[in-house]
């Protein structure tokens, strides 16, 4: 599907000072809702998956630094029982991420409750760690670039589609996310839809409007909003109000791309990474956190490891060991 490019207005801050509880979540579509502390779902059980998870990403939650879990495991809220690890075994599909392990790195506990089975959906290998692992990371950079975001995101599910296992899973032809900016500047929306296979197209190419996903999907994002900034939002993307990341695929080879973060003079960082946040070394965002704001009472050599895998040599009083170029405060 083709990109629609619409000028859209900008929306001022008079909306913004209103309060929508609750705005993440799409419209219920009548399935079961269960509700996790890092994002919220609609189960279907016909298909064994959601038809959406949403949740608000923040600056700060990109940038916390939760080692991942890997604790794959059936979601004991889903009270009709949700898809298991044998339904996966030897499918020859990835257990895809809904709401990536990426995006709920600010706890343990959010961390542990993304690997719950009811946020998983079979995705080819090429996809998960392809593209779509490159769209994840480029919501994360429009998280830090607008403070937070609000992200829904599933397969388009629909009948006659394959499926796996007993639970008899089924395997979406393709997968959408919808994200929308709700702060200064301005208040803007942006859809994608994108077939479940490897892909070296650009994620523009599968820019869509959001109303376009709620077309294909039957379902009806940020519903909350009020009536004439949903219809700016949803009706039509702009792409030149979003800082799109040239994209490389590693699917399978692990392909490196250039640093997100910038330098001290402001400039694009040259590095190379396979850092699946997207920075390089230097300025990896999970290096910073930090258990204490107090600053040491003395230098101590800094405990981060050079290109060379050296130890540096640079001196701090970061209270967590790293001098400013590998994450020190």
């Amino acid at each position: 599907m083709k990109n629609k490019t619409v000028f859209i207005p900008v929306v001022t801050a008079f909306f913004t000072s209103f309060a929508y509880p609750q705005i993440e979540l799409p419209r219920s579509t009548g399935n079961q809702i269960v509700s996790h502390t890092g994002y919220t779902l609609s189960y279907n059980e016909e298909h064994e998956q959601a038809d959406w998870v949403a949740y608000k990403l923040t600056a700060s939650e990109v940038r916390a630094a939760m080692d991942r879990t890997n604790d794959y495991r059936a979601d004991p809220k889903v009270r009709t029982g949700s898809a298991s690890l044998n339904d996966y075994k030897g499918s020859g599909y990835d257990r895809g991420h809904l709401a990536p392990a990426a995006d709920m790195k600010w706890s343990y506990t959010v961390m542990s409750e993304s690997f719950y089975l009811s946020n998983m959906s079979p995705q080819k290998a090429g996809f998960n760690r392809g593209i779509w692992k490159g769209l994840e990371a480029q919501v994360r950079q429009w998280a830090i670039d607008n403070n937070s975001v609000y992200v829904a995101t599933a397969g388009v599910l629909k009948s006659g589609l394959s499926s796996i296992g007993s639970n008899r899973v089924s395997v979406p032809k393709y997968y959408y996310k919808v994200i929308l900016d709700y702060t200064d500047p301005e208040i803007k929306g942006i859809g994608f839809i994108l077939p479940n296979e490897s892909s070296k197209s650009s994620l523009k190419s599968y820019a869509v409007t959001i109303d376009e996903v709620e077309s294909v999907t039957g379902i009806d994002f940020f519903y909350s909003l009020p009536d004439e900034v949903e219809e700016l939002v949803e009706s039509s993307v702009d792409l030149t109000l979003w800082s799109f990341v040239p994209y490389k695929s590693t699917a399978g080879g692990g392909t490196a791309t250039q640093c997100l973060g910038n330098t001290k003079s402001g400039r694009r960082c040259r590095n190379q990474t396979k850092n699946e946040l997207g920075y390089c070394y230097l300025h990896d965002p999970s290096k910073s956190v930090t258990k204490s704001l107090d600053r040491l009472d003395i230098s101590v050599r800094c405990s981060g490891v050079t290109k060379k895998d050296l130890r540096c040599k640079r001196k701090t009083k970061s209270p967590n060991g790293l001098c400013y170029q590998h994450g020190g405060n």
